[in-house]
């Protein structure tokens, strides 16, 4: 435990933003466990719906400096490509 009133200033901080990261990436998570689960079902429709809020909040987490915009622009690359398919698949 730290005795200088500065790391004890420091520890709560680290606690705030672990806590404050952790619940935005548990959004992240869950938004794209969600709409992969729609991917996975053969459920266009229902991934159709989600593929906008699943980039809106891709897009916020790149704000908030949560992920990389990299890794959210290919995160969104996929989940496009992974609807394009099954669209294309479910046509035949």
């Amino acid at each position: 435990m730290p005795n200088i009133k500065s790391a004890k200033k420091r520890v709560d901080t680290t606690k705030r933003n672990y806590d404050r990261n952790k619940s935005n990436k548990s959004e992240l998570h869950t938004a794209l466990k969600k709409y992969d689960a729609a991917i996975n079902a053969g459920d266009a429709s229902k991934a159709e719906a989600l593929l906008p809020e699943t980039f809106a909040i891709l897009d916020e987490k790149v704000t908030k400096g949560i992920i990389h915009k990299n890794k959210a622009d290919r995160k969104k690359a996929t989940a496009a490509k992974n609807l394009d398919t099954l669209k294309a698949n479910s046509a035949k």
